[in-house]
């Protein structure tokens, strides 16, 4: 294991980690910004992956799992406040 793993997959996880108040809290991030991110850090992991960086895929991946289940949880949120639902 390189040492440019630890450093891109600790930065994955740290920044994935700071998005559980997002991820728990009401207020979610603007669709395109959570489908165009998530969708970038996807590519990333599956580069990282493909290099052989597998620390860092996960790390990587981890963040953008966290980008598409705040793109869901807007997805969502819209729907229900739209269909006159209630919405914590």
């Amino acid at each position: 294991m390189i040492w440019q793993d630890l450093v891109i997959a600790s930065g994955g996880f740290v920044l994935a980690a700071a998005l559980l108040p997002s991820i728990r809290g009401r207020h979610k991030p603007d669709k395109w910004t959570c489908l165009l991110t998530g969708g970038y850090l996807t590519v990333f992991s599956i580069t990282f992956a493909t290099l052989g960086l597998w620390v860092s895929a996960v790390g990587i991946g981890t963040n953008a799992l966290m980008w598409w289940i705040l793109l869901r949880q807007h997805t969502t949120a819209t729907h229900t406040t739209r269909m006159g639902g209630w919405m914590p």
